[in-house]
């Protein structure tokens, strides 16, 4: 394995106050002003040819398109993060997702790529700022033992995986 740095990164959007979900969802869905559009496609264009790692519920939402031209995982709780993580040196990897996944991802993340939309709505899930401050881990960190793999998608790969 090589012992190159990690690019982990998270790019996501937030609300006026850091609203990030509500009910299960991203509480502007539906929402029709430019910079809602414009944030869903900088994110296709930001993450295209790179490795978008996310639980079930967020690689759910991933449209078709999408799985054509970027690797996509579904992340599980059981895996461990440094494994995880392992399989993809030397690539740019996403982690996208909410709070349960930041929470276990956020010490290997080094950019964060926040967008804060208009909305000024309800939420019940918000963007927790000590994430930013987690720090970065480099390969020679990382374990090298065994764990639970994620489930890839990468160009009409793995149809088994929810969509």
């Amino acid at each position: 394995m090589s012992l190159e740095q990690v690019d982990v990164r998270a790019m996501c959007a937030i609300g006026q106050r850091g609203q990030l979900g509500l009910e299960g969802r991203m509480p502007w869905e539906g929402c029709k002003g430019q910079a809602y559009r414009d944030d869903v496609e900088r994110f296709f264009e930001m993450t295209r040819g790179h490795v978008l790692l996310a639980g079930p519920r967020t690689i759910a939402s991933v449209p078709e398109f999408a799985f054509r031209d970027r690797t996509i995982a579904v992340l599980r709780s059981s895996m461990i993060p440094t494994e995880t993580l392992a399989q993809f040196a030397g690539r740019v990897v996403f982690i996208g997702g909410g709070p349960p996944v930041w929470d276990a991802y956020a010490p290997y993340i080094r950019h964060w790529d926040v967008t804060r939309l208009p909305y000024d709505g309800p939420a019940d899930r918000w963007f927790d700022p000590a994430w930013l401050t987690q720090g970065s881990v480099t390969l020679d960190e990382i374990s090298s033992s065994a764990g639970a793999r994620p489930t890839l998608r990468e160009g009409g790969g793995d149809p088994g995986i929810p969509r």
